[in-house]
C-alpha cells in the first residue's frame, strides 16, 4: 500500500491545527468536530500515517482544512508576507551594498561555505527525527560527546541502538565507517537549483520563475513538507503565492530556510538583496515566519561573505531584515541570550526545547534559534558550530548545514576545515538535480562564484 507523504488530508488535518492557533486562529469548534467523527492526530514524526482513514474522514479533513484557511487570525499586523509590509516594519534594514575594506569573496571562501554546509548536513543525517536524549546517549556510548566527530556504529550496545535507531535512509551512508562522498539530500538539492535559477534568469527572477525550474529540473519525489504541497499546487493550476497557503499548513516550516545559502553567497555585503531574492525564492512555498527565517539567514550569509564580520555582526544583520516583533525574531533573540550567558550548551539546547516544546521538530521558529544559539556559543568555530548545531536535535541535518555554511565562510577556505571533516566527502556530490552529479565542490565554487560577480 503506498502512503505519499505530507499530502493525504487527514494527516495534514493535525499540522493545520497547530500552525493556526500558533497564528491566533480560533481552532477548537474544529478541532472538537475532527475527534468527534473520529479522525486521527497528526503524525509526530514521519510524513503520512500508517494506515488511511475512511472517505468520509478524507473528505470532511478536505472540508476542515479550508474552514481553518478562512478563519481570522491575530498575527496579521505584526507578521506580514508582502515584502513592502516587512520593510516597513524593520527599522534597522540594511542600507544596501557594503562600502569601504571589504572584498567580494574568493572562490576559496566559497568552497569553504559549499564544504561547510555538506560536513553539517551529513553530520546531521543519522540522528535526523530522533528524539534529544537518543542523540546524546548514542554520541556518548562512543565517546563522541560532547559531539566533536562523525557518529559511529561501532561500540554501540545493541539495544542502544534499538531503542533509538539511526535514519532509516541515511545511515548507510553518512556513519563514519561509511562515509564514501556526499550523498544525495535535500540541503544541498536547493543550492544547486538556485544556481539554475540564477544562471538561467539572473537575479532578477520571479517566483514563477522559481516554480518554472522546479518543474523541469526537481523531481517530486525530492520534495518535502511545505515544498511537496506547493508542487502539487502548480500542478493542480494553482499559481503563486497561493501556491504557499492553500492547504499548506507547514508554510512556516523549515524549506524556505534551506534553499537561502546561494542568495547570501552571491550578493556578499549587500544583505537587503540577499534577503530580497530569499524572499522570491521562499514565498512559492511559505508565509511569514518561514519566509522570515529564509531572509534572515540570506542577510547574516550576504555579511558572512564578505570576511569583513564576525558571526556576532552577521547574526545582527540577519536579524535586521525580520519584523522585530515576530515570533522568529523573538526567539532568534532569546536564543542568542541564552547562548551568550550560559556556559554549558547542553543546558542551552534543554531551555529552547522547553521554551518551543509546541512546535513540531521541523518548525522554522525553533530551528533558526538554535542555528543562532549553536553559532553564538562556538563564537563561530567551525567544529563548534556544526556539532552545537546537530547536538540540538530537531531538524539535524538542516541546522548542520545552515551553520556549517556561515562558519565555512568565516574560515574563509577550506584548508581551515580540519581534515577529518573534508577528507570523507571526497570531494564528490551525488544528486538528481540537473548535470551536478559527482560534481566537485571546488567547481561549485567556480559556478557559484561567477553568479556572485555577475552584473
Amino acid at each position: 500500500m503506498l502512503r505519499l507523504t505530507w499530502v493525504q488530508p487527514e494527516d495534514l488535518l493535525g499540522h493545520e491545527l497547530r500552525q493556526a492557533e500558533q497564528e491566533g486562529r480560533a481552532t477548537s469548534a474544529v478541532a472538537a468536530r475532527w475527534r468527534r467523527a473520529g479522525g486521527p492526530e497528526a503524525p509526530l514524526h514521519a510524513g503520512a500515517s500508517a494506515l488511511p482513514v475512511s472517505p468520509y474522514l478524507r473528505l470532511l479533513a478536505e472540508d476542515l482544512l479550508d474552514e481553518l484557511a478562512d478563519l481570522p487570525g491575530t498575527t496579521a499586523d505584526t507578521e506580514p508576507t508582502d515584502l513592502a509590509r516587512i520593510r516597513a516594519l524593520c527599522p534597522d534594514w540594511p542600507s544596501g551594498t557594503a562600502t569601504g575594506g571589504y572584498r567580494p569573496p574568493d572562490e576559496a571562501r566559497l568552497e569553504a561555505a559549499w564544504l561547510g554546509r555538506a560536513v553539517g548536513c551529513l553530520l546531521g543525517k543519522p540522528v535526523e527525527k530522533l528524539p534529544l536524549e537518543g542523540i546524546r546517549r548514542l554520541a556518548g556510548a562512543t565517546g563522541n560527546w560532547p559531539l566533536d566527530t562523525w557518529f559511529t556504529a561501532r561500540g554501540v550496545p545493541p539495544e542502544l541502538l534499538e531503542a533509538y535507531p539511526w535514519n532509516r535512509r541515511s545511515a548507510g551512508t553518512s556513519l563514519a565507517e561509511n562515509i564514501d562522498g556526499m550523498p544525495e539530500d535535500d540541503d544541498l538539492n536547493y543550492p544547486l537549483l538556485n544556481l539554475l535559477l540564477l544562471g538561467r534568469h539572473g537575479r532578477s527572477f520571479t517566483t514563477a520563475d522559481v516554480a518554472r525550474l522546479w518543474l523541469e529540473e526537481l523531481p517530486a519525489g525530492r520534495t518535502f513538507t511545505a515544498e511537496r504541497i506547493a508542487y502539487r499546487n502548480l500542478l493542480c493550476g494553482i499559481e503563486p503565492p497561493r501556491t504557499a497557503r492553500h492547504r499548506n499548513p507547514f508554510r512556516e516550516w523549515i524549506g524556505a530556510l534551506i534553499r537561502a545559502d546561494v542568495h547570501g553567497w552571491t550578493n556578499p555585503g549587500d544583505p537587503a538583496a540577499a534577503a530580497e531574492q530569499a524572499h522570491r525564492d521562499a514565498t512559492l512555498t511559505h508565509t511569514a515566519n518561514g519566509v522570515y527565517a529564509a531572509m534572515f539567514t540570506a542577510a547574516a550569509i550576504a555579511s558572512a561573505a564578505t570576511g569583513a564580520h564576525d558571526v556576532h555582526h552577521c547574526l545582527r544583520t540577519g536579524l535586521a531584515v525580520v519584523p522585530p516583533g515576530s515570533r522568529l525574531a523573538r526567539a532568534v533573540r532569546h536564543a542568542v541570550r541564552l547562548a551568550r550567558d550560559t556556559e554549558d550548551f547542553d543546558t542551552v539546547v534543554d531551555r529552547l526545547h522547553a521554551a518551543h516544546r509546541t512546535c513540531h521538530w521541523v518548525h522554522a521558529v525553533p530551528n533558526t534559534a538554535l542555528i543562532a544559539a549553536a553559532l553564538t556559543h562556538a563564537d563561530g568555530d567551525f567544529t563548534a558550530s556544526v556539532c552545537r548545531a546537530v547536538s540540538g536535535g530537531w531538524d539535524t541535518d538542516s541546522n548542520g548545514a545552515t551553520a556549517g555554511s556561515i562558519a565555512g565562510l568565516l574560515a574563509g577556505r577550506p584548508g581551515a576545515l580540519p581534515d577529518r571533516w573534508t577528507t570523507p566527502l571526497k570531494n564528490r556530490l551525488t544528486t538528481s538535480v540537473g548535470d551536478f552529479n559527482g560534481i566537485g565542490f571546488d567547481t561549485l565554487a567556480q559556478i557559484t562564484h561567477r553568479e556572485a560577480h555577475r552584473s
